[in-house]
């Protein structure tokens, strides 16, 4: 059973994701949340940016463990990357298009709104690059190169999900995980 700051937590990730932050109001998180308003500003006496900042870290939290257990299911990094990759395609397209990157939005809106938000998003994209960069170093690669190449990989997931819920086609993601796999296949160094 989670508890009532738990629940806010959670629908503020899963609102924040499919509608952004300024589209997310604390009525709605009530609401959805099942919370008692005055619980909001209890457990969140900073307001609107102190549970959505919340809410990224439990998100980066989880997706760093879902990549770290993906990859660590194939040997190959070019394969493990690849099906990690079709996995957020089938999430994605199973939502019918509404979930996939989940703090995407928030990062551009934040960019300029808000540094605690902006940190954040800054913190989990260097979290979740970490984790691809450390399979690419257990697989062989330099220090240097799996840094860059965990970068891009954030970077092309990124852009294929904005591109997939864009167009409601997983294309652009297959068409990533593809191509990604093609270049994980070269000689470390």
């Amino acid at each position: 059973m989670s508890s009532t700051r738990d629940e806010i937590i959670e629908t503020a990730a899963e609102l924040l994701e499919t509608q952004g932050y300024r589209a997310t109001g604390l009525n709605q998180i009530v609401e959805e949340s099942g919370a008692p308003k005055g619980s909001l500003y209890y457990y969140f006496p900073g307001g609107k940016e102190e549970f959505s900042t919340e809410a990224i870290n439990k998100v980066a939290q989880e997706i760093k463990e879902r990549i770290e257990t993906s990859l660590a299911e194939i040997e190959d990094p070019d394969e493990a990357v690849e099906a990690f990759i079709l996995r957020i395609a089938h999430h994605v397209r199973t939502s019918n298009f509404l979930k996939g990157g989940p703090i995407t939005t928030v990062a551009l809106e934040a960019v300029t709104t808000s540094e605690r938000l902006n940190e954040a998003c800054r913190e989990t994209y260097d979290l979740w690059q970490s984790a691809f960069a450390e399979k690419l170093v257990q697989s062989g690669f330099s220090q240097a190169r799996a840094k860059r190449l965990a970068a891009l990989i954030i970077a092309s997931i990124e852009g294929a999900i904005v591109l997939s819920r864009t167009n409601r086609s997983v294309a652009p993601l297959e068409y990533v995980a593809a191509e990604l796999k093609l270049l994980l296949q070269t000689t470390p160094e």
